[in-house]
């Protein structure tokens, strides 16, 4: 330890000048399993032990302190070089480089501990004059000001007022003894006065001779060591330790109060905040009884879709519109689940068989061929169709058309997918053992009759969406594969979807029975590999085109028919070839 040993005699020793002046040295610190022990120049001022990365960098500030009024040191069990500084719940970890010198550092800052502080009567003669300085120069106590560095509590305040309290009663026990020893000095002064004074009355002849010394004094006629104080005090280190005293603690005082109105500003912080919170709560809980005793009225069939419904247009929107972002948020959760237990593909046979059933055969011809030659026609052109949705590469027309007040808008929607062929976007469409991946608006369906591998009858129930009414639809789904007449064209692959009558599946009251005709109409276009590589995902490409003509029924308002059917079937188309996308992506091509 470089500064912990100082030369001279003890009488050249001042007890004061070494406590104050800063002792410092090298010692091995435990930083982290990572860094091990490192060197650190450990400093020891008054009753703050400091560390530093080195010496020379003390003047950029220490890396830590801690004080040694609370602080407990412990020599190593078993490592003689080592010893522990422990304050509370902070440890500090030391080594020295032998025994002897650790020795030397735990003596120091043992004598630090007891000394820099109030520990006994000596040590508040000792630093007496220094507290005085500092109190007349700032008005702080030393032991007050280095309180109110940062980190120190209310909780240690309270226990620096204890310590206070303690040192100020030693004092006035002292005090008191002094003046007890003055009262019975000046007691016994008085009586041995009143005995000379009856001695020199009564035997006026038996003066001896030194009391007739013309030098004669009360000094003589009494020791000189009667007049002192038994113990020695020193009056004036005790008036200036005592005012050091008081000054600590009228300013640990001050620094309590302080301490108090910040955590007062704080707790009425608290106060307004959680009042604003009750007030929140209460005006939600306001809101939510108003809607509860609301809801039995919208609950009622006046306020459900109807000739007479009493819901405005706009608040059917808005209630249609919440629903289907209800439903769309349970779809996102759900989608997770769907894809940890997906299908692998499992395709039929090229196989065309005719209908089964000779009932349906002739409007299913019908219906491909009229999809064929209509639905593939341009209508970029074509003033009666508006474009609505344009996003990349895919548009979306519409045509209003109304019969009766009910909206017929037929629509249509152009679209573009890299990767995929047309016949695997139309087997996905078609095979219900895929539907509910995709489709998110279905509540049930059923295959109410297979008419052939590539022909089924479906029943679709659709999700319900407030306070419009329960749909559902009886449909004939078939895919077809149409070949091209011209060698330069592409094969089309189309399913179609058109509203039949089924005896098993009547409409019900519980719901409306909606009628569409909608096809899926796609086309593979494959560009040419470099020289003679295979033909990869990246060289195709499916044109789709997606017709829809939807009669819902009922008595839905037009404007939230097309803002819904605006909203939903890019939605639709979106999601839908994106599920194929990921379907096919690791999979063969299938043409």
């Amino acid at each position: 330890m470089s500064d912990c040993s100082s030369s001279g005699s003890d009488e050249d020793l001042d007890p004061e000048s070494e406590l104050l002046d800063e002792l410092g040295g090298t010692l091995s610190k435990w930083t982290n399993y990572i860094h091990g022990w490192q060197d650190r120049w450990i400093a020891l001022k008054g009753n703050i032990l400091s560390y530093y990365r080195s010496a020379d960098e003390k003047e950029y500030g220490c890396r830590g302190s801690v004080c040694l009024s609370k602080a407990v040191i412990t020599p190593h069990e078993f490592d003689e070089c080592r010893f522990d500084i422990s304050v509370n719940d902070s440890i500090w970890y030391l080594r020295a480089e032998h025994p002897l010198l650790r020795q030397q550092w735990i003596d120091t800052i043992e004598l630090h501990k007891a000394e820099s502080g109030y520990g006994s009567e000596s040590s508040l003669r000792r630093h007496g004059s220094l507290l005085s300085l500092t109190s007349a120069a700032s008005g702080l106590s030393t032991t007050s000001a280095s309180s109110f560095k940062k980190g120190y509590s209310l909780r240690e305040k309270l226990a620096e007022m204890e310590t206070f309290r303690d040192i100020l009663c030693r004092q006035v026990d002292t005090l008191q003894r002094c003046f007890d020893n003055f009262a019975d000095a000046d007691s016994k002064d008085e009586l041995r006065r009143d005995k000379v004074s009856d001695d020199e009355e009564n035997f006026p002849t038996l003066r001896p001779d030194y009391l007739n010394n013309n030098n004669s004094s009360k000094e003589k006629l009494f020791p000189v060591d009667s007049l002192k104080s038994p113990v020695g005090i020193d009056f004036k280190g005790e008036a200036i330790t005592f005012k050091a005293t008081t000054a600590g603690i009228l300013s640990t005082l001050s620094y309590c109060i302080d301490i108090l109105v910040k955590r007062e500003e704080s707790w009425q912080r608290r106060l307004d905040k959680e009042i604003e919170r009750r007030r929140r709560a209460e005006d939600a809980y306001k809101a939510a009884l108003t809607e509860l005793k609301k809801k039995p009225h919208y609950g009622g069939p006046d306020y459900e879709e109807g000739p007479n419904s009493l819901i405005n247009e706009e608040e059917f929107f808005d209630a249609v519109e919440a629903a289907l972002d209800k439903h769309d948020q349970i779809e996102v959760q759900s989608q997770a689940e769907r894809s940890r237990a997906s299908r692998q593909i499992s395709l039929s046979p090229d196989t065309y068989s005719s209908i089964g059933t000779q009932k349906y055969s002739n409007k299913v011809e019908e219906m491909v061929h009229s999809h064929m030659t209509y639905s593939l026609q341009d209508v970029g052109g074509d003033a009666n169709w508006q474009l609505v949705i344009e996003e990349g590469d895919m548009k979306v027309y519409r045509r209003e058309v109304e019969e009766n007040g009910i909206v017929l808008d037929p629509l249509k929607a152009t679209h573009s997918v890299r990767g995929v062929t047309g016949h695997e976007v139309c087997h996905y469409f078609w095979d219900t053992a895929y539907r509910n991946d995709w489709e998110t608006t279905i509540e049930s369906f059923q295959v109410v009759e297979t008419l052939s591998d590539k022909a089924v009858i479906i029943h679709q129930t659709h999700k319900r969406v407030w306070p419009a009414s329960q749909r559902d639809v009886l449909y004939v789904s078939v895919i077809r594969k149409i070949l091209s007449t011209n060698e330069n064209d592409p094969d089309t692959w189309l399913v179609c979807n058109f509203s039949v009558d089924h005896d098993s599946y009547q409409s019900s009251a519980r719901c409306i029975r909606a009628k569409i005709n909608v096809a899926m109409i796609c086309q593979t276009l494959i560009s040419p590999p470099e020289g003679d590589k295979d033909i990869t995902r990246d060289n195709i490409l499916c044109k789709i085109t997606y017709v829809a003509n939807v009669n819902p029924g009922g008595w839905a308002p037009a404007s939230v028919l097309r803002a819904v059917a605006k909203r939903e079937y890019p939605k639709f188309l979106k999601r839908f070839t994106t599920y194929v996308q990921e379907k096919t992506s690791d999979e063969a091509i299938l043409f």
